[in-house]
């Protein structure tokens, strides 16, 4: 079978694994653990005052502007201050919560299913996510993700976070890969699927709840190097 890709990067967080469910999971145990309930605090008004935090943190991250540590203590600070909760340690909370992150083990639906088969068809199978290395190692391993991918790349050991062209280049370069016989698998389309296009890698888009920011027509400038699934079954159909 001549193969239109060889070598097959998939982003990790909301693409086969599942963050938005695994993240509730750990927020809610952490949120436990210190007692919050205890205080009469609303969870669900705790989940989403931490996650707006925590992603306009993250963007600063990833354009160098903040250091790991800074996001770690502040996106946990700035939700017990608008909160207004005293006396809880926010570093210990992130601690923790980081700690509950990788024991969650939900994938996107049909994630093993098709990893199986693409393992199975000879693909080169990678890794390319944002994140911090102690964790994202630890989700793969318990996930069962880990035995499916030959190579790892992790932001915090590239130095070097997507959308950023060098992680994409290391990433080709390590691996032996054309370009043209590449593709980049990406739930953000910012950051996994124009972050490979600019380096000349294919994209796909992975849209599962067709997000009206980014959609189906967008950018087929590019020379029709993306499409766009809604499922991880679809891959079947475009690689």
């Amino acid at each position: 079978m001549n193969k239109k890709y060889t070598h097959i990067f998939f982003d990790l967080d909301n693409t086969l694994w599942d963050f938005n469910k695994n993240s509730r999971l750990a927020i809610h145990e952490t949120f436990l653990q210190f007692k919050l309930d205890q205080q009469g605090i609303d969870f669900d008004l705790f989940f989403e005052v931490y996650t707006r935090h925590n992603d306009g943190l993250w963007s600063l991250y990833r354009k160098k502007e903040i250091h790991k540590n800074e996001l770690k203590r502040q996106r946990f600070q700035k939700t017990l201050d608008d909160i207004g909760v005293v006396g809880v340690d926010a570093m210990e909370m992130n601690n923790h919560y980081l700690e509950m992150m990788p024991q969650q083990t939900i994938l996107h639906e049909g994630a093993l299913e098709v990893l199986s088969l693409l393992k199975s068809l000879n693909y080169k199978l990678f890794i390319i996510t944002n994140g911090f290395s102690e964790v994202q190692h630890r989700k793969l391993k318990s996930s069962g993700l880990e035995p499916f991918f030959e190579r790892v790349f992790i932001s915090e050991e590239v130095k070097c976070p997507k959308p950023q062209r060098e992680i994409f280049e290391y990433a080709i370069t390590s691996t032996n890969a054309r370009k043209s016989k590449s593709v980049m698998i990406g739930d953000d389309f910012e950051v996994d699927v124009k972050g490979a296009l600019n380096v000349g890698i294919s994209g796909i888009y992975f849209n599962p709840k067709k997000l009206d920011g980014n959609n189906d027509n967008e950018e087929r400038s590019h020379d029709d190097t993306f499409v766009v699934i809604h499922k991880l079954t679809d891959l079947l159909k475009v690689l």
